[in-house]
């Protein structure tokens, strides 16, 4: 469904459960959309209010061209802040996958006080979480040049990179659905959208940058926060979960035999595990 934002952003997002029950927002990552989350939904809407949105730039979200809308993270969170805003939605746990981590820390800054909880797969908040699949773009983020623009444009925006990102690091890559990065490969080559994605992925050093203030967050708040990652990742490497414990001595960590998208092989497994930890954090 739908819903347009003052801006004009229309907005497509999926949502289950009953809107009586605790709400439970999913932030997808790069390069997805809200489509990884359907099996998900599925598990967690008998007992959670679950709304899962497409950022900007991904999915089905409708940006004007008249806005002239700047894609980087400060205003995907802004962006969800208003969503949510239009939604009615002042509280809510939330899941974080990979671009969603940045996206949720964001508006945690803005708003501490609307965060029941985290679940993080493979949502990154620490360098030491960095694989070395980010030195290509560290360098970049570097030099600003065209050959590396190229090289990232050409190695990780194509079909190869998109699929590789759901296989690579999967011990049973037959479990993959090959809609869900076919379904990421044709959005990406709409009209315009890799240099969307290259702006995104420029901008991703503002994240880095930000890294601390999000370990303050942690530790001022103590927010309850569950890692179901995936162990096998080469972007988001299983020290970044195991670093959350440094300002979060109660946060739970679970490493799952699996890659980046973890949530597609392992999606009965991490609700399993989110049920328990929201029921007992009260949620």
């Amino acid at each position: 469904m739908y819903t347009t934002l003052p801006n004009g952003i229309k907005v497509f997002y999926r949502e289950a459960g009953s809107k009586s029950a605790p709400v439970v927002l999913l932030l997808h990552g790069f390069p997805s959309s809200s489509h990884q989350y359907v099996k998900l939904i599925n598990l967690l809407a008998p007992k959670y209010h679950v709304i899962a949105p497409d950022l900007p730039g991904f999915g089905f979200t409708e940006v004007p061209s008249s806005l002239n809308f700047e894609y980087n993270f400060a205003n995907l969170a802004t962006t969800t802040a208003s969503f949510l805003d239009i939604l009615g939605i002042s509280k809510f746990a939330v899941y974080v996958f990979d671009y969603g981590a940045p996206t949720a820390l964001r508006l945690a800054l803005q708003r501490p006080e609307a965060i029941t909880a985290i679940v993080s797969q493979n949502g990154n908040a620490y360098e030491d979480g960095l694989g070395d699949f980010w030195n290509p773009l560290k360098a970049w983020w570097e030099n600003n040049d065209t050959a590396t623009a190229d090289f990232v444009r050409n190695n990780f925006l194509n079909l190869e990179g998109t699929k590789g990102q759901y296989t690579t690091g999967e011990p049973d890559t037959d479990v993959i659905d090959p809609a869900t990065y076919y379904l990421d490969w044709v959005l990406l080559e709409r009209p315009g959208n890799k240099d969307i994605q290259l702006k995104l992925l420029m901008d991703y050093r503002t994240n880095v940058a930000m890294y601390p203030q999000f370990q303050e967050y942690f530790r001022k708040s103590q927010v309850p926060v569950l890692a179901a990652w995936g162990k096998n990742d080469a972007i988001f490497i299983p020290p970044g979960a195991e670093a959350f414990k440094r300002d979060l001595p109660k946060a739970e960590v679970h490493l799952l035999d699996a890659g980046h998208f973890a949530v597609e092989s392992h999606t009965e497994e991490i609700a399993d595990l989110m049920v328990k930890f929201l029921e007992k954090n009260g949620i």
